[in-house]
């Protein structure tokens, strides 16, 4: 996306903007990590760690809304920027959700320590690592306007949905043979659950990264009016 403006300040805001929302992406990515990583070694004190760097994430969802209202109100912006300040103002509200969800991953961790140790569903940590990996690509595609590279990442969507299919059956199987294991395999399906929805949260920003790049809504295709 080009930002040849006469205007510096224009300009500058479009930079600022990008930024934020980059920084935004970094900080959502590492609290996926270390939510993950505090349910698996039962790591209270990353947990909070994770649920205090939501503040930030928070304030600069304020922060980037603020800043597209201000533009749009100042600089009208047309063709390719206007569809960039539009892809902000909707990435930021799935990338915030993002960091709520890892907030809830790590919710989880108190109480899978209270329980006996429960062997973790191997498609649990293949399901986080997808969900990073779909993120930093999406943000890649972002910073590159790559409307290609942003489909790559809907693509891989499915490949989560089947993982979290895979660690449902198995939590299910476990409860039913171990009905001591309840608890711990239901924390576990819940987070399961979170990842699963992690991975729609970055598809919606691989959506929002093609319109940008090319003007098209690939969003709902099967509602599309002929």
């Amino acid at each position: 996306m080009s930002l040849q403006h006469t205007d510096r300040e224009y300009e500058a805001d479009l930079r600022q903007l990008r930024e934020k929302l980059l920084l935004m992406g970094g900080q959502v990515e590492e609290m996926i990590r270390d939510a993950v990583r505090s349910m698996l070694e039962r790591d209270e004190r990353l947990a909070a760690q994770v649920a205090e760097r939501d503040k930030l994430v928070n304030r600069g969802e304020v922060e980037v809304d603020e800043l597209c209202l201000r533009i749009l109100a100042l600089r009208q912006p047309t063709a390719s920027d206007l569809r960039f300040v539009t892809f902000a103002l909707k990435a930021v509200t799935d990338v915030e959700r993002i960091g709520d969800l890892a907030v809830n991953i790590t919710d989880r961790v108190a109480e899978l320590s209270r329980e006996p140790p429960l062997p973790l569903p191997p498609e649990l940590p293949r399901m986080a690592e997808a969900v990073q990996r779909m993120l930093r690509q999406a943000l890649d595609a972002f910073v590159r306007g790559d409307a290609d590279a942003a489909a790559e990442v809907l693509r891989q969507d499915q490949g989560v949905d089947d993982l979290y299919r895979e660690a449902f059956q198995r939590a299910l199987g476990l409860m039913r043979s171990n009905p001591d294991a309840v608890p711990s395999a239901t924390g576990q399906l819940f987070v399961a659950k979170h990842l699963e929805r992690l991975a729609d949260h970055v598809t919606n920003v691989a959506e929002m990264v093609i319109f940008m790049a090319r003007g098209t809504d690939v969003r709902h295709p099967g509602s599309r009016t002929p």
